[in-house]
């Protein structure tokens, strides 16, 4: 294969008709590859057993005593119902456990390449910075979605097996049943992956414009805890709104007997505009980035 560069002698994206399997096949082929080296590193393992059996080790801790987080959303029922259990790690979980978890992998995906002085070897191997991008950045998200999925699945199989399915009252005082507070769980935790997806692609962003993968880790963890401080200070309210972190409480409105969706439908809105966002800067600086010397 013959490779285009520029005046400066940089590997520069091949054209489409001369790339081998360009496209969505070339963004596939990455993907592939993106996700077979994150199911094989150490830290990504690390979180996953985290995450199923971290909430096991919270009820056993809870259970070893009396007192319980009643400053917390559900807190105070933690020894009455398991549904109780998957809440309040959600709520836990909003403040900075989901950035912490997302930029894990998003923050070091493309700073590694820096680090490790690799880019010339991949962008000279029939793969261009787009396809390297788009799958790169899909890997990172669908690591983001499983994580997320993992502890949702065990915070509820501790809390049922540790504690019970007893009835559970809403956030309008009315008591429901285990088939009820099933629906309303996963309801609630599917509504937080808009913005899990939003601090991903804010750590895809820092880990291109730093080209830091403890900068890409910690970034989105420190903005995460500004923002949810910001959100409990005397704020503007439509300052609260466009907070990244605030649509990780779009799923109160499903907890009432007459359910209200429009924080969900604010969550969507926003938490699309800030991925959006993200990974088109973080495109924008990929393009334009000298590769010379990596």
């Amino acid at each position: 294969m013959t490779v285009t560069t520029s005046p400066s002698g940089i590997p520069s994206d091949p054209p489409a008709e001369s790339t081998r399997g360009g496209g969505l096949l070339g963004t596939w082929t990455v993907y592939r590859c993106e996700l077979a080296k994150l199911a094989g590193q150490t830290r990504t393992r690390l979180a996953a057993v985290l995450c199923l059996l971290g909430p096991f080790a919270f009820v056993v801790a809870l259970g070893m005593q009396d007192a319980t987080p009643n400053d917390t959303l559900y807190g105070r029922w933690l020894h009455t119902s398991g549904f109780a259990v998957p809440m309040v790690i959600l709520v836990f979980g909003s403040q900075w456990v989901f950035p912490a978890l997302t930029s894990v992998v998003a923050g070091d995906m493309f700073a590694s390449e820096d680090h490790f002085g690799t880019w010339t070897t991949i962008l000279t191997r029939s793969r261009s910075r787009s396809e390297i991008f788009a799958g790169k950045s899909l890997a990172s998200m669908t690591y983001a979605l499983v994580i997320v999925v993992l502890l949702c699945d065990s915070s509820i199989t501790a809390g049922l097996l540790l504690t019970g399915h007893q009835p559970l009252i809403n956030l309008s005082g009315v008591l429901l049943g285990p088939a009820e507070w099933t629906r309303l769980v996963l309801m609630s935790w599917a509504a937080i992956l808009p913005p899990v997806l939003a601090f991903t692609a804010l750590g895809l962003l820092i880990s291109v414009a730093t080209r830091n993968g403890p900068a890409g880790i910690a970034g989105p963890v420190v903005i995460g805890l500004v923002t949810q401080l910001c959100s409990m200070a005397n704020t503007p309210v439509l300052v609260q709104y466009l907070l990244p972190t605030t649509s990780f409480k779009a799923w109160h409105g499903f907890l009432a007997t007459r359910p209200f969706y429009g924080p969900l439908v604010w969550d969507l809105l926003v938490s699309a505009a800030y991925t959006i966002a993200c990974l088109g800067i973080a495109y924008a600086l990929l393009r334009r980035r000298d590769m010379k010397g990596s």
